[in-house]
């Protein structure tokens, strides 16, 4: 089988930053090709070249036999090549069939054709099985669904070749198995496809052939019969992980938070109680909606409770903004490190020291000594690969920009640390270091209560996991009692006695 679509020797460069060196892949017709890599490879950098979204410096892009020059997203389409973002690309304001034909509207006497909009989008989502009418707005549909629908607009440019950049990061496990079954039916019609994924146990189940970056160069590839996740774990970082979550057994100490009757904003009616010792770490579990999020939330001040006691150190206090909570010595890395974590447009020595200035200023002007002394800090304790303390910090890989999120609060000297999906969205490599972080972190007598969807993750990490179903606290469970049955028994049941 001749190759549809065939990559030699792609480079680009960014200030500091070699992005992609010597890159080079093929993709046959009817293909799932999954590329992986740790944050920072090169992944989202080749996709959108191939996309047309940005330039190679230099190399060779040969489309049926033929070079081709992709210099802008029209070109792409024109080839057959639509990249479908991490972040959707939706209006939300108009229906599906708006969505669908956005800019590219058939006419008729000089207006826009809405019969044929709303036929031609009908067939369209039927490809994709999705049983909607096009007719319906976007913002009335889940996320899953607006993937759906972002695939179908895809399709209804003639797509050769679908580029899906973490197409699952956002959506349920039966949104997941939908998701499945279409890539899997693309497939079977010819249409290849490029999978990005952090999620190994997807790419085993999707992919036809594996291609691995690392730090922005070829590290290998597997055939379907060689995939697997210690193969890929191994060319991803180059080394053996061993054992992935390293915890050392400690004495949990002091008493650090107590929360008492617990009412939150989103489940008023439902009291939650726990505690939080020195040197310990206790996970969150349960299911989207159970209320772990609101939880965090309330008691970092985002969104005060409305009923309940929370001290600290034994000594009740009054939390109703996060500037309460900062004082009282807890910090919270959120779930959305770009929306709520991070300055993007800011430099990484600026973000680290944010939580500090007004601390650490002088007769009201910033300090920029004790800032880049921070940064400095900052950087050497958490290894963030970066080419200064200047570089923009919305350039570093996703994986550095959470031990960012991490140091601005650390720079604090937290005594309780809320971690809301510390690893979502980073690469192994990056998780582990994570969780090295965590279990040092717990070693120096901090407290940390995460929330995780992952189960294994959960399992790996906590001393203790309290599980929510709904806003409530159904169970807790001790570290010799976990596993993937106990926590899902609690997390989909009623309350019952602690």
């Amino acid at each position: 089988m001749s190759p549809l679509l065939q990559v030699s020797s792609l480079c680009k460069a960014f200030p500091g930053v070699k992005a992609l060196a010597d890159v080079s892949l093929s993709l046959n017709p009817g293909e799932v090709l999954a590329v992986i890599g740790e944050n920072g490879a090169g992944k989202s950098t080749l996709m959108k070249i191939l996309a047309g979204v940005q330039r190679p410096d230099t190399g060779q892009i040969v489309l049926d036999g033929r070079a081709v020059a992709i210099d802008s997203v029209q070109k792409a389409l024109s080839l057959g090549i639509v990249l479908i973002h991490q972040e959707l690309n939706l209006c939300d304001n108009l229906d599906i069939a708006g969505n669908i034909f956005l800019g590219r509207e058939p006419r008729r006497l000089g207006f826009i054709d809405r019969g044929t909009i709303y036929r031609d989008a009908e067939a369209v989502l039927a490809r994709v099985g999705l049983d909607l009418s096009p007719r319906a707005i976007v913002s009335s549909l889940t996320i899953g669904r607006q993937q759906m629908v972002e695939i179908a607009k895809a399709l209804s440019v003639n797509a050769r070749i679908l580029i899906m950049d973490e197409p699952t990061s956002s959506l349920s496990a039966h949104e997941t198995e939908q998701l499945f079954r279409v890539v899997k039916d693309l497939r079977s019609r010819g249409i290849s496809i490029l999978y990005i994924s952090h999620r190994l146990g997807e790419v085993k189940e999707l992919a036809d052939r594996v291609v691995v970056l690392r730090d922005g160069r070829n590290a290998g590839e597997l055939a379907r019969d060689e995939i697997s996740h210690d193969r890929m774990v191994r060319m991803m970082v180059g080394r053996d992980i061993g054992q992935f979550y390293e915890r050392a057994s400690h004495a949990p100490g002091e008493v650090l938070l107590e929360v008492d009757a617990l009412r939150t904003p989103a489940h008023p009616r439902h009291e939650i109680s726990f505690s939080l010792r020195a040197g310990e770490i206790v996970g969150l579990a349960g299911l989207v909606g159970a209320g772990r999020t609101e939880l965090l939330q309330a008691l970092f001040g985002i969104a005060p409770a409305v009923g309940g006691r929370i001290r600290v150190q034994s000594r009740p206090v009054a939390i109703r903004s996060p500037r309460d909570a900062v004082r009282r010595g807890l910090a919270l890395v959120p779930e959305d490190r770009k929306q709520q974590g991070l300055l993007l447009e800011m430099a990484v020595r600026e973000n680290l020291s944010l939580p500090r200035v007004r601390r650490d200023a002088i007769a009201g002007f910033l300090n920029r000594a004790a800032e880049q002394g921070i940064a400095a800090d900052m950087i050497g304790r958490l290894s963030i690969k970066t080419p200064s303390d200047r570089q923009i910090v919305g350039y570093l890989s996703g994986g550095n920009q959470q031990k960012a999120v991490i140091g601005k609060w650390l720079a604090m000297s937290p005594r309780v640390l809320l971690l809301d999906e510390p690893t979502r969205g980073i690469d192994v490599g990056a998780k582990q270091e994570i969780y090295r972080l965590m279990e040092r972190l717990a070693g120096q007598g901090v407290g940390i209560l995460f929330v995780s969807s992952e189960m294994e993750e959960v399992m790996g990490m906590s001393d203790r996991t309290l599980v929510m179903h709904e806003g409530r606290l159904t169970g807790e469970l001790r570290r010799d009692q976990l596993s993937e049955e106990a926590i899902l028994r609690l997390a989909i049941t009623s309350a019952v006695a602690l």
